[in-house]
């Protein structure tokens, strides 16, 4: 079955630092994290349309310029559907993105707005 709605772009920030220390954790720790993230993922069902993934090495890009590394702190990306920003904002409650383990981890969200004839 396919969700119908409107799209959002969920954009997750966390300090640079933070994503180099998950490279460190132990696999329990890091099976416990998963178990979270599926958790979350379950509860969103159908409306989760694009898990998407973590992020790094961004580059900032502009016109006439070598690209440079991005300093936005992006840590990853997923998509969900949703009727509107209620509905969005009730999946997102309890994510594991902002449980607490980093106090700068934020997300980020994005209503994507169709453009007639594209």
């Amino acid at each position: 079955a396919k969700s119908t709605g409107k799209t959002f772009l969920v954009i997750y920030h966390a300090p640079f630092d933070a994503m180099n220390e998950t490279a460190s954790v132990s696999p329990e720790q890091q099976a416990a994290g998963m178990a979270l993230w599926e958790a979350w993922a379950q509860r969103c069902g159908i409306k989760l349309r694009d898990m998407g993934a973590p992020l790094m090495n961004g580059k900032r890009l502009a016109a006439g310029n070598a690209p440079t590394p991005s300093t936005r702190e992006v840590a990853g990306y997923s998509l969900l559907t949703a009727e509107d920003w209620d509905d969005v904002l009730s999946l997102l409650e309890g994510h594991p993105h902002i449980s607490g383990l980093n106090p700068d981890a934020t997300i980020e969200l994005h209503e994507k707005i169709e453009i007639p004839g594209m």
